[in-house]
């Protein structure tokens, strides 16, 4: 009968997190789809996607530890570099980080029905398989840093096999950018979101969890060059991976009614 009750709970709280995250998309939809089309609107619907987000993450009941290391506000613009474990990354970051942030997701964001493209034409999205795709993102990056604003990258490249417990290889790009730009790295640890909604395969998967999101010192990048890029890689690997938690070091389980074995109450990271 415990098992039936979970399994009753975790069904219906999949159901009220997914009703509040729909309904402030559809109460804002149509303002989001006029300022994006217009060239001065994008700042408009972030506005909107940072109040939808805070809407949804508040009605999901979860409590979010908010680590901010610095004393002051962060640096304007920097480049904030996240690791990536969960679709709630991009809520989580737009909550947290207050003004305009512009952010690089790979190009599939753009193809997901009617919200994907109100993505692709307020941010930056790039297909790592296309040279010309990267291009274009990078100039489309600089131009966002020359600018004054901030930029959030996924490093990884893409959600990790292992959130919690190892980050994939981090690629050049946003190291590159802050380099050029002169502007500070901004770390961006999130070690348990993909507790709450971790990447399944034909799967939803939503548990009441807690979240953490850690903001670190900046780090200056003036004065260095291409050779220091290898050691800023392993510098900023090692403080994201020091963010990481016990508790995230797998992956919940599927609901299920029957008494779960030692096989099936939790999925560890590395199977």
């Amino acid at each position: 009968m415990r098992h039936l009750l979970r399994y009753i709970g975790q069904r219906l709280y999949t159901t009220w997190a997914v009703f509040w995250f729909i309904v402030p998309f559809v109460l804002i939809f149509p303002l989001q789809w006029f300022f994006s089309r217009r060239p001065d609107g994008g700042a408009v619907v972030h506005a909107l996607n940072r109040f939808w987000s805070w809407f949804s993450i508040t009605m999901w009941a979860i409590p979010v530890e908010v680590v901010r290391e610095s004393a002051g506000p962060n640096p304007r613009p920097c480049v904030y570099v996240a690791n990536h474990g969960s679709y709630v990354d991009i809520m989580m970051l737009f909550k947290y980080i207050p003004g305009f942030l512009n952010m690089m997701g790979k190009s599939s964001l753009a193809q997901v029905p009617v919200w994907g493209p109100l993505f692709g034409r307020v941010y930056i999205t790039v297909d790592r398989g296309s040279a010309v795709s990267r291009g274009r993102a990078v100039v489309a990056a600089r131009r966002t840093l020359a600018e004054g604003k901030s930029i959030a990258i996924f490093a990884e490249g893409r959600i990790s096999a292992t959130p919690g417990k190892e980050l994939l290889p981090l690629l050049d790009g946003a190291f590159l950018l802050a380099l050029e730009a002169g502007v500070p790295l901004v770390l961006v640890g999130m070690p348990l979101n993909h507790m709450f909604m971790p990447d399944v395969p034909h799967d939803l998967r939503v548990r009441h969890h807690r979240l953490k999101i850690v903001f670190h010192p900046p780090i200056p990048t003036t004065g260095l060059t291409l050779a220091d890029i290898p050691a800023l890689k392993a510098q900023v690997a090692a403080q994201l991976t020091a963010d990481f938690l016990p508790e995230g070091a797998h992956k919940p389980g599927p609901s299920t009614w029957r008494a779960p074995d030692h096989t099936t109450r939790s999925q560890p990271i590395n199977s």
